[in-house]
């Protein structure tokens, strides 16, 4: 009988040890669950960044040798268009090079600001 009473005395010791368990393991999938996802975030803004970036040095190394003084205007206008402001632009010898910024969404607005950023280069192919 000393057995009985034992066994009662114990699982009224680990009553309730099921929930804190599951309470901390909801905690980590949510902090992993965010994790992901701020990841996934910065890693979408990266390529939009740099598709910016790309289209951005191309267009202006379109008008680059017809028009000079309008290339980074167009750098800046495709930039825009495409959700990406405009950091840097230089022209010099019909090669255009850009720099771009983007906003990182934040899943917790907690953590702060980022932007991701990219440059790009474009301009004629000169042969060796």
């Amino acid at each position: 009988m000393g057995g009985a009473a034992g066994v009662a005395g114990r699982d009224q010791r680990e009553r309730g040890a099921a929930t804190i368990w599951m309470v901390t393991l909801m905690a980590v999938v949510w902090i992993v669950a965010l994790v992901v996802l701020q990841t996934g975030a910065a890693r979408v803004a990266r390529h939009r960044a740099q598709s910016a970036a790309d289209l951005s040095a191309l267009a202006a190394a379109a008008q680059a040798l017809s028009s000079p003084q309008n290339a980074c205007a167009r750098a800046r206008a495709v930039a825009v268009a495409n959700g990406a402001r405009m950091d840097a632009c230089d022209l010099s010898e019909g090669v255009v090079r850009v720099s771009v910024s983007v906003p990182v969404p934040r899943v917790l607005p907690l953590l702060g600001s980022a932007t991701a950023t990219a440059r790009a280069r474009a301009g004629p192919v000169t042969a060796p």
